[in-house]
């Protein structure tokens, strides 16, 4: 006999949540919090604000982390669905991509419900940069320089960034200040309007006073955090022209017009649309379609940009369609050349409204589910945007994008498949 023919099913974003972002380093809100503790802090957010889900429901667990060692490493997944005390028979795996480790947790696991393997699992990341530097305990291949198979810049990120401004000179350090500028004063205007603060876990954290000379302690406390740390609201273009360019002499690329060095955790609960609706689970967003793409290492911020076409012609639409963009902010210039390829203003107001990773930090791997968590935000306050994509450049010369649809469109046009599907047709 055989095996029964399957149908792709449609695949729903139902929540997401994510810590803090803290700053990394000894200094940071989670100096002396686990990178594990976090993604639990996470589960145990996503099962307490959907109580209509079993926990035996969840077919798998998937969390990225870019250095997977220490206390991001044994398989997180499991060690964490097992410390969120989820049932002993729902699995969970490791998964790294570098940044777009969650978003890559997210469309693996997507495909497995698509195909028919899953009804509902859980997906993020964490990044504990101050346990973790990027690179730490890796040992890059020395072919990779020997035989010139890649450009040594391509081993730093900012040597990247700078690499795009060469490529790019229509990108100024001015306009990636200014980029940068906007991107902090959105943040802070989103934080007045209650619009970040939903989808944060507050975490307890513990930290100690650092020793005198004589090796004394003052004493240690016990802290509630529930907004980000990285945000510097106020920021001005003169604050930012003055930041020194630690990558090239004379360079463009600051501390100021790129994402920090930082920790968190992110995870979202995905189901087919036959399960949200028999479990009486919310609906955020509806799964159109994604591309991962590659391009050269040294110049791996314009990844987003093959990606976010391959997605859209996976999809059988154009960039025009697009009324929402959230973009990860590795660095200005890599936002603006994806802007400025695709034709889009700086401060076109379907990007990124609520700020971004320069601001709000970018633990790695965690990063991706912060933009879906921002993007199905948006998708509830403007009823008139139909698709909206989060994209992200990920190291060593990639880009990932995901297009999704909003299950509150009010338009008057086509529904998602109609649309998709004529579009396909004429291709």
């Amino acid at each position: 006999m055989s095996p029964q023919a399957r149908q792709v099913r449609e695949v729903v974003f139902v929540d997401g949540v994510r810590t803090p972002f803290g700053k990394a380093g000894e200094k940071g809100i989670y100096a002396n919090t686990r990178a594990d503790d976090l993604v639990v802090k996470c589960i145990r957010e996503l099962m307490r604000r959907n109580p209509s889900l079993p926990g035996e429901r969840i077919d798998d667990v998937a969390i990225a982390a870019t250095t997977q060692t220490g206390d991001q490493g044994l398989t997180i997944g499991r060690s964490a669905a097992l410390l969120a005390g989820l049932p002993r028979s729902v699995p969970g795996f490791a998964i790294d991509r570098m940044c777009a480790g969650a978003m890559t947790a997210v469309t693996t696991t997507a495909s497995g419900i698509g195909f028919g393997a899953y009804d509902v699992v859980i997906a993020g990341g964490v990044e504990h940069m101050g346990h973790h530097p990027m690179g730490s305990g890796a040992d890059p291949n020395p072919r990779f320089l020997s035989e010139r198979l890649v450009d040594p810049a391509a081993l730093n990120m900012g040597n990247t960034a700078e690499n795009l401004h060469d490529r790019f000179p229509a990108i100024t350090k001015e306009r990636t200040d200014r980029y940068a500028m906007n991107s902090q004063t959105k943040l802070a205007a989103a934080y007045e309007k209650g619009q970040i603060q939903p989808d944060l876990v507050a975490v307890a954290s513990f930290k100690a006073e650092p020793k005198d000379a004589e090796g004394n302690s003052s004493g240690s406390s016990w802290n509630l955090n529930t907004v980000d740390e990285p945000p510097r609201p106020g920021t001005t273009l003169e604050d930012l022209a003055s930041l020194r360019t630690p990558f090239r002499p004379h360079g463009r690329v600051t501390a100021g017009n790129a994402a920090g060095l930082n920790d968190g955790a992110t995870a979202a609960i995905l189901a087919s649309a036959e399960a949200a609706e028999e479990l009486g689970l919310p609906v955020k967003m509806k799964l159109v379609s994604y591309g991962f793409a590659g391009v050269e290492p040294e110049v791996m911020g314009i990844g987003p940009v093959p990606a976010t076409e391959k997605a859209l012609k996976n999809a059988g639409l154009s960039i025009e369609d697009i009324g929402l963009f959230e973009i990860n902010e590795a660095f200005a210039v890599q936002v603006l050349s994806f802007l400025d390829y695709f034709g889009i203003a700086d401060d076109d107001p379907r990007v990124n409204r609520y700020g971004g990773a320069i601001a709000v930090g970018h633990p790695l791997a965690s990063s991706g589910v912060r933009l879906m968590n921002q993007l199905a935000r948006q998708f509830e306050e403007d009823h008139s945007v139909q698709y909206g994509i989060t994209t992200m450049c990920i190291g060593l010369g990639m880009g990932a994008t995901v297009i999704w649809e909003n299950p509150h469109f009010d338009g008057t046009t086509a529904s998602s498949s109609e649309a998709i599907s004529e579009r396909t047709a004429t291709a």
